[in-house]
Order: C-alpha cells, then structure tokens, then sequence
C-alpha cells in the first residue's frame, strides 16, 4: 500500500481591521451585535451611483502588518473587482486586490520552519447570510451591516507540513495584529477567520480548500480529518476533486460545498472608480518608525530578564504589563530586592490589588514582608493543627489525598494568615509522612 507523507498546506487568513469607519464610506465598522441592516449607506448596499473612497487608515494598516510579516511593501498597487454571484454583495461583485496588492513576499518563523507569506492585501468584507425558517419555509436572510468593513487576507505559500504548524502560525499572526493594535481578532466574532488549502503533495495537481473555521482548535482538526480523507481516496486508487468544503464542527469532518473557483471564474479586472495608489519610500519608512517591538522580541526580553515562562506566556502580549514587569526590574536592582518574588505577586494578584505604579506595588510587598512570621512559629501552629484533627490526619494517612487541603486551611487560620502557604505544605507533608 502507497502512503502519502507530504502534505502541503498554505492558509488564507482574514481579519476585519478595527477602523472606525468602512473601507469604502463613512458607516460604522464595528457592526458587532447591532441591529441588522442600521449600519449601511448607498455605498455599501451597491446601489447605483454610489462611488467609493478608500480608507487611508485601512490602507496603513495593511502596510504596518506587511512590515511586521517582512513583506515588502509595493510602491504602487490598485483595487480590483472580483465578481460572484451570492447575495451577501449586492452590487454583484467584491473590491479585493488582485494582481498588485500592497504586500508580497513575507515570511514568519514557526518552531518547524519558516513559512512564507505569498501576500497580504485589502478588501471589503461581504454581507452574513441567516438561515432559518419562517413559517415553516427556509429562508435566507442577509444582515448587510458587515458588508464593507476593512477586511486584509494573508494568503501563505503552501509550505505548512502539519495542523500543528498550521496552528501555531494562525497563533503567532493573531498576537502580531493585535501588538500592532489594528485588530482585536476575535474569533468568536467572526474578526478573524481561517481557511486552510490541503494537498498530500504538490504534484498530485489538485487542492482542496476548507472554509468556516472559527477557532485554532478546529483548524488543526480540519486539517487533520482532511489529510486522513485524502490519503483514503488516494489509496484506493481514486483521484481526489477540487473542491471547497466546510468544517462541520458537530460531525467534526469536512463537508463538500462546491467545486473549486478559478481566477478566471471571478473575472477580475481593475476597479474602474478607484485610481492606483503610489507610495514613496519616505511614506514606507515613516510606517516603519511605526512598527512596535513584535511579540517574540516581547517574549525573548521577559525571558532574559529571567522570569518564568508561564508568566512570560501572560504577560508578553499586554504592553502596559510588560512596562510595568520592566520597571519592577529596575526597582529590584536599585533596592536589592527579589524580583522573582515581585513578578509573582504581580501576576498573581487579587482583584482588590489595583496597584498604579511598581512602585505601590513594592511597598505592599515591603509591608508584606515584614508580617511574614518565622517558620519555627509556623512549626508550632502545624503541630497543634495536627494534634487537634486527629480524624483528617487519620483520613490523609488512608490515602485521601485532600485532607491536607483542609489541615492547611485550618492552619492558615490558626496564623490569622500570616502563614505562608508554602511553608504551611512543606512542613505538613514532612510531619505526616
């Protein structure tokens, strides 16, 4: 039996920008649980006349994620139509970026390679179409609000090998935008959407594209089931169909929808109400100056700086947080103090701990500090605890693990919490081994 070991897989990623306005009009962008059809104009309903006009924020926007995905940035690029048939665009066609979007020839690391990222460019996102009955026929009914909002697409080269890798791309782009503050990419709002192209080698001469995925966790289930699917009809000897399906996240399989578009099929030409954008290098380097520290130099620093890694998975993607965890640094360096110690109770705290600065912080922990008892006194109040609850010593030597939650609890009462919990742990367990 043959089997197939090569999958090849490129990932199409849209995010709706978090621009106050359209991409073509002045209607608001954030159309996230408002009424259907409130937020729209004759621009974006398609209705005759009715010219659009970019959005420069859009289109910055654009470019900045380019940069941070190391694209170069083109100095000219234009708005194309792409033309289907659904209703969800009632002017029948799509403002996309065909053959000269703003961005080309990117690439982001991942811990199994480098992945290429073929282009990133602007488009306006479509109408929702609503299924559902009324009275008692199916219907579909069409919420025009989303339809021209900013949308860019990150299209990757197919170099993706694995769901896991696939996964930890659609990861690493989602902290990226958000670092860069042009989106909040939720998914569950439909901010940030992935699509998956899936081959089990690039000279098979086919690929089959997966649609409706909405979080991480089924785009490496998708791809997952769709390599397993392939392999199968392939072993049997059957060609495999260019096809889009969807993610049936209940059946937790790939469902056919339709055979494969093709460029031609969307007849692309460029859009006839929107001249070209030029760009000098001036404007792309002012762009540049932009640019924030992106999320892996973010977690290298925190690393270096010695502080644990599920800590550093916290706080890396939050900048007030990072500032905050720096400027602790420096106070532990000034003042000889544990920084470790300080991270912790930084990232641990309370919601009644609203500290402003490092520096109300430190002076809690000061204060802290100094009530903390000595552990001979700690010994003592563990002694008694266990002198006094004879049944819950009896109940833990018998193998009931959590009674010794309950002798920690007693005695972090008998200390009117002083004790430190951890000490309180390590004593109890030597005592009653």
């Amino acid at each position: 039996m043959k089997t197939f070991i090569t999958p090849t897989i490129g990932l199409e990623i849209h995010i709706e920008l978090s621009t106050k306005s359209k991409m073509f009009c002045g209607c608001p962008s954030n159309h996230f649980g408002k009424k259907a059809n409130t937020q729209t104009c004759p621009v974006c309903l398609g209705l005759p006349g009715a010219l659009p006009v970019p959005n420069q924020k859009a289109v910055q926007w654009t470019q900045l994620l380019g940069l941070a995905l190391n694209c170069n940035v083109e100095l000219t690029s234009k708005f194309d139509r792409k033309h289907y048939f659904y209703p969800d665009l009632p002017k029948g066609f799509q403002i996309s970026q065909y053959d000269e979007p703003l961005c080309v020839g990117g690439s982001l690391k991942t811990k199994d390679g480098i992945v290429g990222v073929t282009r990133v460019h602007l488009e306006e996102d479509t109408g929702k179409l609503l299924h559902k009955k009324i009275d008692g026929i199916n219907a579909t009914l069409v919420d025009f609000n989303r339809s021209g909002v900013a949308l860019v697409e990150i299209v990757t080269e197919p170099d993706i090998r694995s769901a896991q890798q696939a996964k930890e791309f659609a990861k690493k782009l989602q902290q990226i935008t958000r670092s860069l503050n042009i989106s909040d990419c939720d998914m569950e709002k439909g901010s940030m959407r992935l699509e998956a192209n899936i081959s089990l080698g690039k000279d098979l001469g086919y690929k089959v594209e997966v649609k409706n995925i909405n979080s991480f966790k089924f785009l490496e289930r998708a791809i997952n089931y769709e390599l397993k699917r392939q392999e199968k009809v392939l072993v049997s000897g059957r060609k495999i169909k260019q096809e889009t399906r969807g993610w049936d996240e209940k059946e937790n399989k790939t469902v056919s929808q339709r055979s494969k578009e093709t460029a031609a099929d969307y007849r692309y030409f460029p859009e006839p109400d929107i001249p070209p954008m030029r760009f000098t290098k001036s404007d792309i380097n002012k762009l540049k100056s932009l640019l924030p520290e992106l999320p892996d130099t973010v977690k290298r620093e925190l690393l270096d700086m010695g502080i644990r890694t599920d800590y550093v998975d916290i706080l890396f993607l939050d900048t007030a947080k990072v500032d905050f965890v720096k400027s602790l640094k420096e106070i532990s360096r000034s003042d000889k103090l544990d920084f470790d110690d300080l991270v912790s109770m930084y990232v641990n705290k309370r919601p009644e701990d609203k500290w402003k600065t490092s520096k109300d912080l430190v002076k809690q922990y000061l204060i802290i500090k100094k009530s903390v008892v000595k552990e001979e006194d700690v010994e003592a109040w563990v002694e008694k605890v266990i002198k006094e609850n004879p049944k819950v010593v009896a109940d833990y030597k018998s193998g009931k693990g959590a009674a010794i939650s309950v002798l920690i609890g007693i005695t972090m009462k008998e200390s009117n919490g002083k004790a430190d919990a951890k000490v309180v742990t390590k004593l109890l367990t030597e005592k009653l081994k």
